[in-house]
């Protein structure tokens, strides 16, 4: 459910400006677009936020090159850390900058005066006072005498200001001034500057919020939203505060922020439209349910392994111990992970549930399991065609079906009191028709049965009845774009059989080295192990470019939803 939104516009006394502003970030009730806001006093805020970022950055870049200098056996547990502050670690970043500076004019320097050797540069000046020419000849030989006197025409070279002895001697002093700053660098708590964020976050958020607050005179005005669930509360804290407020419906033409509440068992989704920076539109409708359900369907074929999701659900069970362990500890930011991990729980489970189902278990399946069922069915050649992989790609077109009807359907069910409600129905007879189109051209079909004809020509007049002006003229080619969407979904099974082959690969290659038994254990468990970890990583990268593809592209465009929405994030005090 996309929850109904209020404009709010607040006004109040202006001596009182900072004061209602902090009262109203106290109720968190309120979201303000503070991305407008660009002062003085803003652009100083945000100065802060990044230049604690930038300390962060600098101390994790100086840990590693200070964990390069202690040797391979060097961990991060071994640099004893101290209290430093954000002005420091920019300080030492400085500093070393000039050093690195002055060491690179050192090495360009001794570079340009190595050929003359070690010599001393004052008496190469008296030398050249009293008439006496000195250089270096292009044969690289040092010279002193008269021009006439060389063999080769001479290079003329400007003396330096010291001997190439104290310029060795300046460059090492100066490579360790570097070297001690890193140090200083790496040993620099970060965890004392992470703990400054959410102050940073805040004073920014505050004087954003303040810049929005517009003085008229005696009083001061700032608008915002609010879900209309809460504005009983704004209301009872406007009566005690003194607070003028005018609320209103959003007018035609306004975007108000999206807040979105699925129910209870698909909430966890609301942290994946997080991470992946994506949110309805407020017009637009809370696909949270359907979304978490095929997405989770969507990650357990394209990872395809019951052990990859063996792996995955123990590293989530870590995760959840340590989240717990965290929460004992009072540490309010280890409550956000609650969500990733109850989405990685089911994606986990789901994941070795079509393993079981596949038998596939690292590329290879258990000879036990081959006569069950669901593997002969998924895994099988077509009893009628013989063609390998029918059932698989009946499976992927079936699901595709049944993801973009749910779409076209649901449109039409809202619009029952609407004529636009046939067009729906229409889409959802044409996605039929191509499903079975589809299926046809494969192969899997032996043919399109009659009735499917007399629906699809149904479908498409009530289309082009419904259709006005240039739509029309497109119908067809979005017509036939719909076969081209249902045949996407076979890359479910492109994607799922890849990882396995590419699996069941590195387990040939690792079993049928030609080594004996007792060296051949070691490259067995290397090439496996980066074998599985590089799939692994490649099936990861799949669910994100597949899995969300299908989800917010094929079935956003037959439902309608742009992703063109904004978060609602309530003006208050960062938590973590």
């Amino acid at each position: 459910m996309i929850v109904r939104m209020k404009h709010l516009d607040l006004v109040c006394v202006a001596a009182e400006k900072e004061a209602t502003l902090e009262r109203l970030r106290a109720l968190g009730a309120v979201h303000l677009n503070l991305s407008g806001a660009a002062g003085a006093a803003v652009a100083a805020a945000k100065g802060g936020l990044e230049d604690a970022e930038r300390a962060v950055r600098l101390i994790a870049k100086a840990e590693e090159s200070y964990l390069r200098s202690l040797g391979p056996k060097a961990s991060r547990a071994s640099i004893e850390k101290r209290p430093c502050s954000v002005a420091e670690v920019l300080a030492l970043d400085e500093d070393r900058a000039t050093l690195v500076s002055e060491k690179e004019r050192l090495e360009r320097e001794i570079k340009v005066y190595e050929p003359y050797g070690d010599f001393d540069p004052v008496l190469a000046q008296k030398l050249i006072d009293r008439g006496i020419l000195v250089g270096l000849n292009k044969d690289g030989s040092f010279f002193i005498g008269s021009e006439k006197d060389s063999a080769s025409p001479l290079e003329v070279v400007k003396l330096p200001k010291m001997r190439l002895g104290r310029m060795r001697e300046k460059l090492a002093r100066v490579v360790n001034r570097i070297a001690v700053d890193d140090a200083k660098t790496a040993r620099a708590d970060e965890k004392a500057i992470f703990a400054q964020f959410p102050a940073l976050h805040d004073i920014l958020a505050f004087e954003q919020a303040k810049e929005l607050m517009v003085a008229k005179g005696a009083v001061a005005v700032v608008s915002g939203w609010i879900p209309s669930s809460l504005v009983s509360g704004l209301a009872s804290s406007a009566h005690d505060n003194g607070w003028g407020l005018l609320l209103r419906e959003p007018a035609e033409g306004e975007l108000p922020p999206t807040l979105v509440e699925p129910p209870k068992f698909v909430r966890p989704v609301k942290a994946l439209f997080d991470g992946l920076g994506i949110a309805v539109a407020y017009h637009e409708a809370d696909v949270s349910v359907p979304f978490m359900c095929y997405f989770t369907l969507f990650f357990a074929m394209l990872v395809g392994d019951g052990a990859y999701g063996a792996i995955f659900l123990v590293a989530t069970l870590f995760g959840w111990r340590k989240w717990r362990s965290s929460c004992r500890s009072g540490k309010d930011s280890a409550a956000p992970l609650r969500s990733w991990l109850t989405l990685m729980t089911v994606f986990s489970l789901a994941t070795i549930v079509w393993g079981a189902l596949s038998n596939t278990w690292f590329g290879a399946g258990i000879p036990w399991c081959a006569d069950w069922p669901t593997v002969r069915w998924l895994s099988g050649a077509d009893a009628e065609t013989g063609h390998q992989y029918d059932n698989m790609m009946f499976l992927c077109f079936t699901i595709g079906v049944s993801h973009l009807m749910l779409a076209r359907l649901w449109n039409g069910i809202c619009k029952l009191n609407d004529r636009s409600c046939l067009s729906e129905f229409g889409w959802a007879g044409v996605v039929l028709f191509m499903y079975i189109l589809t299926n046809t051209i494969v192969g899997i079909f032996g043919g399109i049965p009659t009735w499917a004809y007399w629906m699809f020509g149904v479908s498409f007049l009530t289309l082009f009845v419904q259709a006005k002006g240039m739509d029309k003229g497109m119908l067809f080619l979005n017509a036939m774009s719909v076969l081209g969407d249902i045949i996407s979904y076979v890359r479910l099974f492109a994607v799922g059989l890849a990882s396995v082959q590419v699996a069941a690969n590195f387990n040939a290659m690792a079993v049928n080295l030609g080594l004996p038994i007792w060296i051949k254990w070691l490259p067995l468990v290397l090439i496996l192990a980066v074998g599985h970890g590089l799939n692994i990583a490649m099936a990861g990268l799949s669910v994100l470019v597949h899995a969300v593809r299908l989800n917010t592209l094929e079935f956003s465009n037959h439902k309608g939803i742009s992703w063109a929405g904004y978060s609602f994030r309530a003006f208050t005090k960062t938590k973590e």
